[in-house]
């Protein structure tokens, strides 16, 4: 069962502070676990809306790093298995291109 699918009235209990809420999960974006229990406890359930609420996921390593973290947090505060939780899509970092790469445009040394 995708967490997607969850019943989104479900009372998951207000965010109560935790001593390790200031330990970095996403060190690219530098979000800390307290970070992602408030967007938990605001109603982000999925590993896709909480990537477009605070980020984690989006900095260099594209959540090489972060992803597994961010994932086992979110299922402790649902209290749900790890794997009810989807991952998140991956995307490829954009980057500038020259507008003859984009054109294919072949340059002459004439």
């Amino acid at each position: 069962m995708s967490s997607e699918y969850k019943d989104r009235s479900a009372d998951i209990g207000e965010f109560i502070p935790q001593p390790d809420d200031g330990l970095i999960i996403c060190r690219c974006e530098e979000i800390t676990k307290g970070d992602i229990r408030k967007a938990v406890h605001q109603g982000m359930w999925t590993m896709t809306e909480v990537k477009r609420f605070i980020r984690p996921g989006m900095g260099l390593c594209q959540g090489q790093t972060c992803s597994k973290h961010v994932k086992a947090i979110i299922a402790k505060e649902l209290n749900v298995p790890v794997s009810s939780l989807d991952d998140i899509t991956p995307r490829p970092p954009v980057r500038p291109a020259e507008m003859q790469v984009l054109g294919n445009e072949v340059e002459s040394n004439e």
